[in-house]
């Protein structure tokens, strides 16, 4: 085994494709946490919560002395609301509808644990959004590819074209603060 590798315990495509953009090797071993039993009235509580529940559910299974854990959260807010992943298209379009022309600030929570070291960062990026386009957003709406992302928002994708501004790093946007985690590990 890869003494440098750590144990990524997320389902999450975008997480992966940071590490292995940063070069950090790892496993990919999705844990199983219920987000919907959180009970929160703030993005950073809510983001805190989930991340430490799905670390809780990891340490179950599997043993960080044997492989550093890795564990991280992300939610989107605007408008002082929490905007959490869509259950429905209309849900969606009211959620993305919220984001149009206003700040949308992403707060990403990791939880990095080894045998030397338990380090925790919460992390925001905010983009400031240009109004979207109707067609443009119907069109997305159609496509899926909001679903099962919180927010229903694609900083890479959908929002790339109507972002005015961003103030802090892509990496946490997309879900995982890399910039904090590399020179610990």
């Amino acid at each position: 085994m890869d003494s440098h590798q750590i144990r990524l315990c997320s389902q999450s495509e975008s997480r992966a494709a940071i590490l292995r953009q940063a070069g950090i090797s790892f496993m990919q071993s999705p844990v199983d946490y219920d987000e919907e039993q959180i009970l929160a009235n703030s993005p950073k509580n809510f983001v805190y919560q989930a991340t430490v529940g799905k670390y809780q559910a990891a340490r179950k299974v599997y043993d960080y002395k044997e492989m550093p854990l890795l564990v991280s959260d992300t939610v989107v807010t605007s408008e002082g609301k929490i905007l959490r992943k869509a259950k429905s298209l209309e849900d969606a379009r009211a959620i993305l509808q919220t984001q149009s022309g206003s700040v949308t600030s992403i707060v990403t929570c990791m939880i990095y644990k080894s045998d030397r070291l338990e380090l925790i960062d919460i992390s925001s990026t905010d983009y400031i959004f240009d109004t979207f386009d109707e067609a443009d957003l119907e069109a997305y709406l159609a496509s899926g590819e909001w679903q099962g992302k919180a927010g229903g928002c694609m900083v890479e994708g959908f929002c790339k074209s109507y972002i005015r501004e961003v103030k802090g790093y892509e990496s946490c946007a997309m879900g995982l603060s890399v910039e904090v985690l590399l020179p610990w590990i």
